[in-house]
């Protein structure tokens, strides 16, 4: 079993910045891949970033690219989120997930189907 807790979720003027953090333990070290996911309200679950934890590139939402980095903390156990220009539409419920035994080749770390562990989630709002 996994478990994961995010936060550093906030509210935010369009342009500023959030650092989302997410610690995870349990069995964390035979996780396959880990990303961050986003839902706003009436929208489906997508994918913002994600990597193979056995090394290789990070990939990220064509939304959030050149804005949204994704990094790690292997000696804490915690992913981060690193939001910078931040506009109204990333306004989301984001996610936290980690993978056990998916494939997590290429892009499809940021598929819901890679994953199989959830943080409950951290609100991110942005006005205008």
């Amino acid at each position: 079993q996994v478990q994961l807790v995010e936060s550093g979720g906030g509210s935010v003027q369009a342009g500023g910045s959030l650092r989302l953090s997410c610690a995870a333990s349990g069995y964390t070290y035979s996780l396959s891949c880990m990303g961050w996911f986003r839902q706003a309200p009436g929208k489906e679950r997508e994918g913002v970033a994600g990597f193979y934890t056995g090394g290789g590139s990070t990939y990220y939402a064509d939304s959030v690219k050149g804005r949204f980095t994704i990094s790690q903390d292997n000696a804490k156990n915690t992913v981060y989120l690193q939001m910078n220009s931040l506009k109204p539409e990333d306004t989301a419920m984001y996610y936290c997930a980690a993978s056990y035994g998916g494939s997590c080749r290429g892009a499809r770390v940021l598929s819901r189907r890679e994953y199989n562990y959830w943080g409950q989630g951290t609100q991110v709002t942005v006005s205008s």
